[in-house]
This record gives structure tokens, sequence and C-alpha cells, in this order.
């Protein structure tokens, strides 16, 4: 299976083309968020050196969230427009999933944190099984208050990924030995193991219908739900 993944979901820009599980080539950027000037140039290159042409893919796979709203809606529209143009497959993987891949010690749990701002979090909870991320607390937006009681609850080591800088000393106090710190760079989304988990999803049914997974609302839905209390906001972007 020839497959194209990309993640830009949140700072860092990561593509990969592989064969099955081989890796033809791959680029991860960590210096910029203008994913969407850079990510279209970063994926012709890409196939370039793997010497394939588009109509070679036979599946896209995109990070879908949570994360930047700006930076999933480049990937997930490139994604679609790839799928839907080349008539070829679209897989979607958690964000948070695909970082979680990073680790590869059997029935190891991580949890992997993003910063969702004022002391909440984008996070989720997976255990290693046969080489692959198992959700164990689902994805979610959540203060972290309350998330915290929610892993200490497992009562076992726990790798944390993420971006810890607002939680770190917390993570520390309330699982003490069961913490487990790994280097920063494992904390980073690589194309390659999104890729290695699209190929082992299955395909969404309707590629036009897909959309990304912010686990919140916008502002401009908050508002709006604010403005309109009584109404259903199910269809939000069709009332507005």
């Amino acid at each position: 299976m020839k497959v194209l993944a990309l993640d830009t979901s949140n700072q860092t820009l990561s593509v990969a083309v592989m064969s099955d599980d081989q890796v033809l080539a791959t680029t991860t950027v960590t210096t910029t968020r203008k994913h969407g000037a850079h990510l279209l140039p970063i994926i012709e290159e890409s196939m370039q050196i793997a010497k394939l042409k588009p109509a070679d893919l036979d599946r896209v796979v995109v990070a879908d969230g949570p994360g930047s709203y700006t930076g999933l809606r480049i990937g997930v529209t490139t994604a679609k427009t790839l799928a839907d143009t080349l008539n070829i497959e679209l897989v979607g993987v958690s964000s948070l999933g695909t970082i979680a891949a990073n680790i590869m010690a059997e029935n190891q749990l991580v949890a992997v944190l993003f910063d969702g701002r004022n002391d909440n979090a984008f996070a989720g909870v997976y255990r290693i099984q046969n080489g692959m991320p198992v959700s164990i607390i689902e994805d979610q937006h959540i203060p972290f208050e309350k998330l915290l009681p929610q892993i200490k609850a497992l009562a076992e080591p726990v790798v944390v990924l993420g971006d810890l800088d607002a939680f770190k000393e917390r993570l520390k106090t309330a699982l003490e030995a069961n913490l487990i710190q790994y280097p920063i760079e494992l904390s980073l989304p690589s194309a390659v193991q999104l890729g290695r988990l699209g190929q082992r999803q299955a395909p969404v049914s309707d590629v036009t219908s897909f959309v990304p997974r912010y686990l919140r609302l916008t502002k401009a839905e908050a508002d709006w739900q604010k403005q309109h209390p009584k109404e259903d906001s199910s269809h939000y972007v069709e009332k507005v």
C-alpha cells in the first residue's frame, strides 16, 4: 500500500510517504506555523524523493485532531482534496494517539497532553498493545485538575508526553514514582507513526463529510450558543 501521511495539527509539520511499512521519504519541520505555505511544497518534494506520482497513492492519512484550529483545517482540507481528486482512501488518526505511538514498550501506559489554554488540556491515555496505542481514557478537552485524578487512579507507571510546561510540576507531585518522563523529541508527532497507524484503520466512508475532531467549540460557535441558548447548535454552520 502506497500511503501519504501528513500532520499539521500543531506547530510541528510532518509528512511521510510510505510503501507498507517501508519509509520512502519523510520531512518534519518544528520551526514554523506557516503550514499553509509549506505543506504542499513538502508533499511535492517528498513524492519526488519517493519516486512516486500522485496516481500511485492508495491512501492518504491525516492527523484529524485535537490541535490548532487552523492547523487542523489545513491538514484535513489538503487530505480530503487529495483523496477526492485521486479517488483514493482517506483515514483520520488521533493527533494524540500518533504521539503515543512513539512509545513501543508493550503494555505501557502513555498519556499525551496538549495545552488547551486557561489550564485546560487536550488529553488522551493509551496502552501499547501489539505495538499499537489502544485508547484507555478517550481523547477529550478537560480542565487539567479534573484530568489529573483520572490518570492517578490508573495506579501504574505512565509515560507522559506532549506540551507539558504548564503541567509538569503538578504531574510530578501527583504521580510521584509512577511518572515516566522521556526525551522531548518523543513528544513530537511523526508522520511515519501516523502512516503506520493509518494503514491499520478502516478508511472513512464519506470523504466529503469528514471533518476535524476539534473536541471543543470554536469561539464563534461558543458566542453563537450564548446568543441563541434555546436553539439547536448541531447545524451551526448551516444557520450562519
